[in-house]
Protein backbone atom coordinates (compact mmCIF):
# COMPACT_ATOMS: atom_id res chain seq x y z
CA UNK A 1 0.00 0.00 0.00
CA UNK A 2 1.25 3.29 -0.88
CA UNK A 3 1.14 6.76 1.04
CA UNK A 4 -1.10 8.96 -0.94
CA UNK A 5 -1.12 6.98 -4.08
CA UNK A 6 2.81 7.59 -3.96
CA UNK A 7 4.83 6.11 -6.72
CA UNK A 8 7.42 4.06 -5.01
CA UNK A 9 9.76 3.30 -8.21
CA UNK A 10 9.80 7.61 -8.20
CA UNK A 11 9.95 7.27 -4.51
CA UNK A 12 13.19 5.50 -4.92
CA UNK A 13 14.93 7.76 -7.30
CA UNK A 14 13.80 10.57 -5.42
CA UNK A 15 15.86 8.44 -2.10
CA UNK A 16 18.69 7.86 -4.25
CA UNK A 17 18.81 11.89 -5.45
CA UNK A 18 17.79 13.79 -2.97
CA UNK A 19 19.26 11.46 0.24
CA UNK A 20 21.31 8.95 -1.20
CA UNK A 21 24.85 11.44 -0.33
CA UNK A 22 23.78 11.49 3.42
CA UNK A 23 21.66 7.81 4.25
CA UNK A 24 21.74 4.54 2.92
CA UNK A 25 18.58 2.45 2.79
CA UNK A 26 19.67 -1.51 2.81
CA UNK A 27 19.00 -3.74 5.97
CA UNK A 28 21.93 -3.67 8.05
CA UNK A 29 23.74 -0.52 5.36
CA UNK A 30 25.89 1.69 7.35
CA UNK A 31 25.31 4.77 8.84
CA UNK A 32 26.31 7.65 7.15
CA UNK A 33 26.01 11.69 7.68
CA UNK A 34 22.59 10.69 8.19
CA UNK A 35 21.52 7.50 9.76
CA UNK A 36 20.59 4.23 8.18
CA UNK A 37 17.07 4.89 6.65
CA UNK A 38 15.54 1.01 6.25
CA UNK A 39 12.77 0.53 8.44
CA UNK A 40 12.67 4.16 9.36
CA UNK A 41 8.28 3.47 8.89
CA UNK A 42 7.34 3.40 12.35
CA UNK A 43 10.54 3.64 14.16
CA UNK A 44 11.05 5.97 17.56
CA UNK A 45 13.40 8.78 16.31
CA UNK A 46 17.41 8.86 17.64
CA UNK A 47 17.55 5.24 17.85
CA UNK A 48 19.93 3.67 15.16
CA UNK A 49 22.48 1.94 16.91
CA UNK A 50 25.83 3.43 15.76
CA UNK A 51 24.47 7.11 14.48
CA UNK A 52 25.30 9.92 16.59
CA UNK A 53 22.37 12.13 17.00
CA UNK A 54 21.52 15.79 17.46
CA UNK A 55 20.33 15.99 21.26
CA UNK A 56 16.96 17.53 19.70
CA UNK A 57 16.32 14.46 17.72
CA UNK A 58 17.63 11.73 20.35
CA UNK A 59 14.99 13.55 23.05
CA UNK A 60 12.15 14.43 20.30
CA UNK A 61 10.42 11.30 21.29
CA UNK A 62 9.10 11.18 18.28
CA UNK A 63 7.79 7.86 16.39
CA UNK A 64 8.12 8.05 12.20
CA UNK A 65 4.77 7.50 10.97
CA UNK A 66 4.17 8.41 7.49
CA UNK A 67 1.94 11.45 8.20
CA UNK A 68 4.99 12.50 10.61
CA UNK A 69 7.40 11.62 7.93
CA UNK A 70 5.67 13.69 5.53
CA UNK A 71 5.33 16.92 8.29
CA UNK A 72 9.16 16.82 9.06
CA UNK A 73 10.42 16.14 5.23
CA UNK A 74 8.35 19.42 3.93
CA UNK A 75 10.55 21.23 6.27
CA UNK A 76 13.10 19.15 8.89
CA UNK A 77 14.51 22.77 10.46
CA UNK A 78 10.85 24.51 11.52
CA UNK A 79 9.77 20.46 12.44
CA UNK A 80 12.46 19.38 14.82
CA UNK A 81 15.01 22.70 15.84
CA UNK A 82 18.12 22.13 16.56
CA UNK A 83 18.13 18.96 14.39
CA UNK A 84 21.53 18.56 12.14
CA UNK A 85 19.90 17.47 8.64
CA UNK A 86 21.49 19.75 6.25
CA UNK A 87 17.97 19.34 4.09
CA UNK A 88 15.62 22.06 3.27
CA UNK A 89 12.87 19.98 2.40
CA UNK A 90 10.51 18.24 -0.19
CA UNK A 91 7.69 20.94 -0.90
CA UNK A 92 5.60 18.98 -3.40
CA UNK A 93 3.31 17.14 -1.85
CA UNK A 94 3.40 14.27 -4.86
CA UNK A 95 7.86 14.26 -4.31
CA UNK A 96 7.05 13.36 -0.38
CA UNK A 97 4.30 10.91 -1.37
CA UNK A 98 6.44 9.04 -3.81
CA UNK A 99 9.41 9.39 -1.02
CA UNK A 100 7.28 8.21 1.74
CA UNK A 101 6.14 5.17 -0.45
CA UNK A 102 8.99 4.08 -1.21
CA UNK A 103 10.67 4.37 2.60
CA UNK A 104 7.37 1.44 3.60
CA UNK A 105 8.88 -0.68 1.54
CA UNK A 106 12.27 -0.91 3.89
CA UNK A 107 11.14 -3.24 6.18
Amino acid sequence: MSYKDGNVAKGGKLAQTRAGQCHTFAEGGSNGVGPNLFGIVGRTSGTVPGFAYSKANSESGVTWSEEVLDEYITNPKKFMPGNKMAFAGLKKEKDRADLISYLQTLK
